[in-house]
């Protein structure tokens, strides 16, 4: 029998583009924003995530989440097939595939790659924050990584460390936005991300947050996520001067479009997990017409500063000698 012939990269590049449409609207939206090349590559990223993320939780394309018996054999999966990409091998599943094509084209530092697994690791392991800074430390991983794996796809030089940082700082207010947003799904998988710490300061045993009797406090915490997320946000906006104008456009918009998500779970309070939280398409088109404007005038609106020294700072690669 003939061997089916292995997908080149049109195909592999098609197939991340149905992924990111069906998983992300939202990052679909702002990666139309960006160049061809950058575009599709950004693509690959998002497949690579995201079927390392449906696998993990059992889902497809980010929908029907719910707890898994085999997360550890999840996992070595996950590894086994990152691994097999970032040796440049085949590996007959598109998503790692996409990995293998992305990487090689942008010389990605593999420790990003597998900052994200490990995030993917906490999760199978049953993990669950203690403290604020295990929290950032959890969305580094899941998210502030992939961050600075887009800056690479950018064309941002490994070594341009403030720009990586601002990078890791969006993927962070992301990740803090999709807490705030999906903390009931969460608890449905059993799964908590808000920190220990936090839901003993307001007096709500852990692992209880979800009934009905502390709806109000949770929204307190709700609203810390979203003021946490934002000055992530900002300090990453800052970081878009590093950018050029049509890289920076698709970064303001995914910032607009995702602060959106914080603030709508805020404004609904105790009601913020009836229906989940989304942005409309005129929503999107308002974020991507403000997004154009800002991008042109980033050096006026954001101009950069010194990253502020209160924010959590990812881990940096550690040095030979």
């Amino acid at each position: 029998m003939k061997a089916s012939p292995v997908p080149g990269r049109a195909a592999i590049v098609a197939t991340a583009g149905e992924s990111i449409a069906r998983g992300s609207k939202s990052f679909a939206a702002a990666s139309r924003l960006f160049d061809r090349k950058t575009r599709e590559r950004a693509w690959l990223l998002y497949a690579w995530c995201r079927a390392c993320d449906d696998l993990a939780d059992g889902q497809d394309h980010g929908h029907g989440m719910a707890a898994v018996l085999d997360p550890q054999a999840r996992l070595a999966t996950m590894r086994a097939r990152t691994q097999a990409a970032l040796n440049g091998e085949w590996v007959g599943d598109p998503a790692f595939d996409a990995l293998r094509i992305v990487a090689a084209e942008t010389a990605m530092p593999h420790r990003f790659v597998w900052d994200v697994i490990e995030g993917f690791a906490l999760d199978a392991d049953g993990w669950g924050p203690r403290h604020e800074r295990d929290l950032y430390l959890y969305c580094y991983h899941v998210a502030g990584a992939v961050g600075c794996m887009m800056a690479i796809v950018m064309g941002v030089p490994p070594e341009d460390e403030d720009t990586l940082d601002r990078a890791c700082d969006l993927g962070i207010a992301f990740q803090l936005a999709n807490i705030a947003r999906d903390v009931e799904e969460d608890a449905r998988a059993g799964r908590s991300y808000l920190p220990d710490e936090w839901l003993t300061e307001i007096d709500v045993p852990p692992g209880q947050h979800m009934r009905p009797a502390f709806r109000a406090r949770l929204s307190m915490l709700m609203r810390r996520l979203g003021e946490r997320a934002e000055e992530h946000a900002e300090s990453a906006r800052r970081g878009a001067n590093a950018l050029p104008f049509r890289s920076a456009w698709a970064v303001l918009a995914a910032a607009g479009i995702y602060g959106d998500i914080a603030s709508k779970v805020i404004a609904r309070g105790d009601h913020a997990w009836d229906h989940r939280v989304t942005t409309s398409a005129a929503e999107k088109l308002g974020w991507i017409a403000k997004a154009g404007w800002q991008a042109a005038a980033r050096r006026r609106l954001f101009p950069r500063q010194a990253r502020p020294g209160h924010l959590w700072t990812r881990p940096r690669e550690k040095q030979a000698g």
